[in-house]
């Protein structure tokens, strides 16, 4: 099921060129019109003119992003900035092309779209760049910063903040170490005070989040053998 939503004969008229074979295809000439028949009739992919009478530029299209989350977008415009380009797939539009893009053109976008790819100009595989190089140093020094904090736990305690991450109980983690509950609650009191944090939920989203994903990739860095409880 397709959107096609603008209100200029041209553009229109390419679209239907380029989706001949597709069904049902349902028209808005109107931001309101628009509106009602995304929640009504839930597209598989909406087109819209970035020119739609009442559209407010970037601020609508996010907003018709969320009214649903499964519709993909395609934004169709004469012009747009690479910076506002790559502002509108960040917030989870799905292509963006010129609106006197060929009838052709319009199908292997949608074909493209359908498959889950993006429909995006090679001028913004800069900006895609950039933002995973940023994406990456930041995780990394999130990690970094965790495993300096989770390098002063001794061998124990890191056992017990890994078995707090996978949701175990402390009289679970007791039987499993074979030490008593008391001596649990006293590892954990420790365990928050070093980690600087305030509770068992702060502990168990750091180490389910952070810790779980990296043991997959990187060495236990507590590498020494268990010290006595």
């Amino acid at each position: 099921m397709i959107l096609l939503a603008s209100s200029r004969k041209k553009i229109l008229t390419g679209w239907k060129q380029g989706l001949l074979g597709y069904s049902p295809i349902f028209f808005a000439v109107s931001l309101d019109i628009l509106k009602d028949k995304l929640v009504k009739t839930k597209p598989d992919v909406l087109l819209l003119d970035y020119s739609l009478p009442g559209l407010d530029a970037q601020k609508d299209i996010v907003g018709l992003a969320k009214l649903n989350t499964k519709t993909k977008v395609v934004v169709f415009s004469p012009e747009l900035s690479d910076e506002m380009e790559w502002e509108l797939f960040k917030s989870g539009i799905k292509g963006c092309c010129r609106d006197d893009i060929q009838s052709e053109q319009v199908r292997y976008a949608i074909k493209a779209i359908q498959r889950g790819e993006l429909w995006v100009r090679r001028t913004l595989s800069r900006y895609m760049l950039t933002e995973l190089v940023e994406v990456t140093q930041e995780k990394n020094r999130i990690e970094q910063a965790v495993n300096e904090l989770l390098a002063n736990l001794t061998r124990r305690e890191y056992e017990i903040a890994m078995l707090v991450g996978r949701g175990e109980s402390n009289k679970r983690i007791a039987r499993q170490l074979a030490i008593t509950e008391r001596t649990v609650k006293a590892h954990l009191t420790e365990i928050f005070r070093k980690l600087n944090i305030s509770d068992r939920l702060r502990l168990a989203l750091i180490m389910k989040d952070t810790v779980m994903s990296l043991s997959q990739s990187q060495p236990d860095p507590h590498n020494d053998p268990p010290s006595v409880a």
